[in-house]
Parts: C-alpha cells; structure tokens; sequence
C-alpha cells in the first residue's frame, strides 16, 4: 500500500464511520516501532506504522486509522483527544476503533537457550547466555558442568 492509497483510505474511513472529512494528511512512517500510529497536534497530521498493515483486509490497520481519527476529530471539536477521556473511549466504542496496537512478531521474541548438566549430580541449568564450562562448577557439589545443547526458545 501506497502513502496515496493510505490517504484515501483515512478520507473514505472518516467519512463512513464519524460523518465528517479528513482534510489533512496521513502517511506511513517506517521509523515508528512500538506504536500503530500517531496524530500529530501542530498539523493534524496522521503517520502510521507501515508494520500494521496485515495484508489483503486491512482489519488491523482500519482498526488503527479508527483509533486516530478519534484523536483527530475529538481535537477539532475542542475536545480533549487523550485515551482516558470518555469522549475518547466512547467515539472508540462506537466506531469501533482498536484500543491498542497489536504486538509485532521480531526477531527478538526468540532466544537461544543453553541446557547446561552437571556431570556429578545432574543438576540442569538453563541459560540464555553461554557459559564457560573451564571456568565455572556446579553451584551445589561444585561438579564439571558439559553444554548438553542449544536450542530457539520463544518468549
């Protein structure tokens, strides 16, 4: 999806859902990690992370375009467009906008894992970091601890 198709689906959005046009822009921005979108107060500018957009239906970014054009409109009308206000959580409500974003599949959502044994007694240790096994023994009867393997754990 295109910045102009993202602007024309905003406009057809505000329109369909709040009754009311959206005159600014709305573009995606690459650099936003952790948020859906942001509206901007100074221009009223709406930037979307182009992360959310889930493929063919759109649903998760529809979801967020919903949630900032709240801010948008609520804005314009003199409102206060914060999340804890009830304008807010009611017009959400009823346009049916996304609360939250939804939590993004990264790279750092799996980590190598280390099963460490004791030769002595036995004793499993599992680690996320590598240890060295010339250096360090067993915390409970100070044996030689042998990697016994590696392996992706997801978080």
């Amino acid at each position: 999806m295109t910045n102009h198709e993202l602007q024309q689906l905003v406009e057809q959005i505000s329109v369909q859902f709040f009754a009311k046009p959206f005159k600014h822009h709305a573009y995606f921005n690459s650099r936003l990690r952790t948020t859906g979108g942001r509206y901007h107060l100074d221009n009223h500018d709406i930037d979307i992370n182009p992360k959310m957009d889930d493929g063919a239906a759109h649903e998760v970014l529809i979801g967020i375009i919903k949630h900032e054009l709240c801010h948008y409109h609520l804005h314009l009308a003199g409102y206060s467009g914060k999340h804890n206000t009830p304008q807010f959580k009611q017009l959400l409500k009823a346009v049916g906008g996304s609360r939250y974003a939804p939590r993004l599949a990264s790279k750092e959502s799996f980590h190598i894992q280390y099963l460490y044994r004791c030769n002595h007694c036995g004793l499993e240790y599992h680690r996320k970091r590598r240890i060295n096994v010339a250096k360090y023994v067993c915390g409970r009867c100070r044996g030689k601890l042998q990697l016994v393997n590696s392996y992706l754990e997801k978080q």
